[in-house]
């Protein structure tokens, strides 16, 4: 497949910023209302319930979306760069389910997506962004743990694991940005120049 006959995700890219941002949101909701459930089981019990399912389904359409959109870059990447080492179909999304795997090689898949989208991508300066994104997202997961099974109710912890959890989609938001902005720029068809007449 020719490079002209690919797309940049860009609508892909949209919807899966949109979608992870207001989940982002609507787990903050879910936090502080399951928070107030724990504290004061009668009175909030209603409301915990319905933010939680609030959640579940945005953060699914989040998930459906943002693996739609990398499976798309991947491909574009894979054609881009084909000597380029980019993670197969079947692994690029399963290695998020995958247990173990699914601390590192995520990470590990989106790096090597971005590298294969063009060679403007930056050493340095993507691959600490890609870093400090999946450090929040896993600082969020322990962070979430500890509040479930370990100091139930703490507001401390609770903040903290918001906190990383509305940087982590910020920073995947802009992994996104980024990714999408440098395969657009290498499947923009270039305009050949017609020679300058002699004489």
């Amino acid at each position: 497949m020719t490079s002209t006959a690919l797309k940049a995700p860009r609508t892909l890219a949209r919807c899966a910023q949109t979608a992870i941002g207001v989940a982002a949101v609507a787990d903050v909701f879910r936090a502080t209302a399951l928070r107030e459930h724990r504290l004061h089981p009668s009175d909030a019990s209603s409301e915990s319930g319905s933010a939680s399912l609030v959640f579940v389904y945005l953060m699914t359409l989040a998930i459906v979306l943002f693996l739609a959109w990398l499976a798309r870059a991947r491909r574009n990447a894979e054609s881009l760069s084909p000597s380029s080492p980019v993670p197969t179909a079947g692994w690029t999304i399963g290695a998020w389910f995958a247990p173990v795997a699914n601390l590192y090689a995520p990470r590990q898949s989106v790096l090597d997506i971005g590298r294969a989208s063009s060679p403007a991508w930056e050493q340095k300066r993507d691959v600490r962004l890609v870093t400090l994104w999946w450090a929040a997202w896993i600082g969020h997961g322990l962070a979430i743990l500890t509040t479930t099974y370990v100091a139930q109710g703490s507001m401390a912890l609770l903040v903290t694991a918001e906190s990383l959890m509305i940087a982590a989609a910020v920073l995947l938001g802009l992994v996104i940005e980024r990714i999408t902005a440098l395969q657009s720029a290498a499947l923009r068809p270039t305009v050949p120049v017609e020679p300058l007449p002699l004489g």
